[in-house]
């Protein structure tokens, strides 16, 4: 064998080699799968049961902190019932059809007049929620 046939040899060899490593190549990457992005976290859920749960164990602790005995607490009613001196007082703890909690507060003397327990009981309620 001669120079120039040996340099031909090594030069195929080379041009193959060369060709089999981009063939490889693009096999390579033609096998990659890029993947969509991940879809967007889903927004803040809101529970209602929760709501109702912390509004319903704030309003029976007001009522306790104020001093009134509780007389009945009905959770599916919704209607807590206590005395404190005479004083007839009651909190209304809804769920509204949008998913919020409505408490209510009122307090009746013998007479049917409205005394101060109510808002003593609205700022007991408060403290407990963390508001104040």
């Amino acid at each position: 064998m001669n120079f120039a046939c040996a340099s031909r040899l090594s030069r195929r060899a080379g041009l193959a080699g060369f060709g089999i490593a981009i063939m490889l190549s693009a096999a390579l990457l033609d096998g990659c799968y890029v993947y969509a992005p991940p879809p967007p976290p889903p927004g803040p859920v809101y529970h209602a049961t929760t709501s109702f749960g912390r509004s319903w164990n704030a309003a029976l602790d007001a009522m306790e902190d104020v001093g009134a005995r509780i007389v009945s607490a009905d959770q599916n009613t919704g209607i807590i019932r206590g005395t404190r001196g005479g004083v007839e007082a009651t909190i209304t703890v809804r769920t509204q059809a949008d998913g919020r909690v409505r408490v209510g507060f009122s307090s009746r003397d013998a007479s049917g007049q409205e005394t101060g327990l109510t808002r003593q009981l609205y700022q007991a309620y408060e403290r407990r929620m963390g508001r104040m």
